[in-house]
């Protein structure tokens, strides 16, 4: 595994502790062995040290074992380089050569892009020019998000990169689609026969999508600043997220067949025109508040952000599906910075019972709808919330929940989300991993946002840090009778 950009981040605090972790487990070849690419000087040695100080940081929910770690570092290589030097790639085709016949890796190649997006097709090319995306075993690019930054920059990196690599050889990663929740949205869809004849607009009212995080920028205000809520979590995460909830079974539980379902649900999504946008996307930046029970800085006064931005770091969309399933139900995103507390979750709203036969005078909730709850994050599981009848005389109704809990059901731990795809990377398993059809048809459906955000002056900040967002999000459920659930 080549990591360019191994001094970064992503690197020290989600790959080395995965592929530790995955090493933990006897999941990885004996002769693994992991080459690093940044532009700080450094030997091998100095790498490992590293690389051991941030494992040992950042490893959760396991055992450090330095044993194991001793064993692991020996396949520990790094090369200090610029990704514009085309010397930088001939050095790499020296080392896989070296190490290759050491660690017996038959050739086999995962090139990892932890760089910033500007330098993934440059990347790309070097590595092409050098002959270094084919080889004697397989070679596969692994490509972080953003892909892209609007439809137009999508297609041309996609055309820029498949120059050097086939469709078959890039993974493009979106870390949501390895949560173990997501996953298990297909088990629990189609491995049961009660839920999926309910899964439908006969039975479905609408869904709410949320990804909130109690956070700020943390640091990142420049980066953040070119990128915001909706192409930082919508377009990249949440419409795949929705289009996992909302895809139509697929015929094998194949690579191609089930991404093939997900690329037609979000060729399916409604294209927003001008005047629907107005209507059914709502941007907004956080103002100073408090969070945690502490006094915060709104985002124009974080580092590195300008006085006068208008990025939002708040976003919320209403989606459509032009679909016989789904026509007419409702799809609600939304995601932002600063918000009450740090939680993912998809929220099913089932259609009310067409008659109450108890009356509707209980106050408790007992007459709203069955809700289906899928929590992405902080902990996995499902919820289940209908009415039961109280103890005691009369026939008084409350609302009561169903639980499943990943970690209270298996008693084990659950994978993170880049040991399941590093590891599905490696084995040549891209059903999680978004292909090139399916990136550019969830920009289709953001490209009118982008649009009409691009010339329209927002009034910012337009919620307080520590609040659910701005009011007109509110507004945007109540034209069509819901309101937000508070997770």
């Amino acid at each position: 595994m080549v990591i360019f950009g191994a001094n970064g981040d992503l690197t020290k605090r989600k790959l080395m502790p995965a592929l530790y972790r995955l090493a933990y487990e006897g999941r990885l070849a004996p002769g693994f062995a992991v080459i690093g690419i940044s532009r700080t000087a450094m030997t091998d040695d100095d790498f490992r040290a590293r690389m051991h100080d941030s494992v040992s940081k950042f490893l959760e929910d396991s055992p450090f074992d330095e044993d194991l770690w001793r064993s692991f570092a020996q396949g520990l290589f790094y090369l200090p380089g610029d990704v514009s030097d085309p010397a930088l790639y001939q050095k790499i085709g020296a080392s896989l050569d070296e190490i290759g016949k050491q660690h017996e890796i038959a050739g086999n190649v995962l090139f990892y892009l932890s760089t910033q997006p500007s330098q993934y097709a440059e990347i790309a090319e070097g590595l092409g020019s050098a002959g270094l995306a084919k080889g004697a075993g397989w070679r596969r690019i692994i490509i972080e998000k953003p892909f892209g930054h609007d439809l137009s920059s999508a297609r041309d990196l996609n055309t820029r990169i498949q120059t050097h690599f086939g469709e078959e050889q890039i993974y493009r990663i979106d870390h949501y689609l390895g949560k173990e929740t997501v996953q298990n949205i297909m088990a629990f869809r189609f491995g049961n026969g009660i839920f999926e004849p309910l899964w439908n607009r006969r039975y479905i009212d609408h869904v709410q999508i949320t990804a909130a995080e109690s956070i700020g920028v943390e640091g990142r205000g420049a980066y953040y600043q070119e990128a915001g809520a909706l192409r930082d979590m919508i377009q990249n995460h949440l419409l795949q997220v929705m289009a996992t909830i909302a895809m139509e079974p697929s015929a094998t539980f194949s690579s191609d067949a089930v991404r093939d379902e997900r690329a037609k649900l979000l060729r399916s999504v409604h294209i927003m025109s001008a005047e629907e946008v107005a209507d059914n996307a709502v941007g907004g930046q956080y103002g100073a508040g408090r969070v945690g029970g502490q006094q915060v800085v709104g985002f124009r006064q974080e580092p590195g952000v300008n006085a006068d931005s208008t990025t939002c770091t708040y976003a919320a969309a209403t989606f459509l599906v032009d679909n016989w399933r789904w026509a007419g139900v409702p799809f609600y995103i939304r995601t932002g910075k600063y918000l009450p507390k740090r939680v993912s979750e998809i929220a099913i709203h089932f259609k009310s019972a067409p008659l109450s036969v108890f009356g509707n005078s209980d106050e408790s909730g007992a007459t709203a709808p069955n809700l289906l709850i899928l929590r992405i994050q902080p902990e996995e599981g499902i919820s289940l919330k209908f009415v039961s009848k109280r103890p005691g005389a009369g026939m008084t109704l409350r609302p009561v929940s169903m639980d499943f809990n990943y970690g209270a059901s298996f008693g084990e731990r659950s994978p993170s989300a880049y040991e399941t795809l590093l590891l599905d990377a490696i084995i040549g398993d891209a059903t999680l991993y978004t292909r090139q059809d399916m990136v550019e048809a969830s920009w289709r459906a953001v490209q009118p946002i982008l649009d009409c955000w691009s010339t329209q002056k927002f009034s910012f900040p337009n919620y307080a840090a520590g609040t659910w967002g701005p009011a007109a999000a509110d507004t945007m459920l109540a034209r069509r009778g819901h309101i937000w659930r508070t997770p």
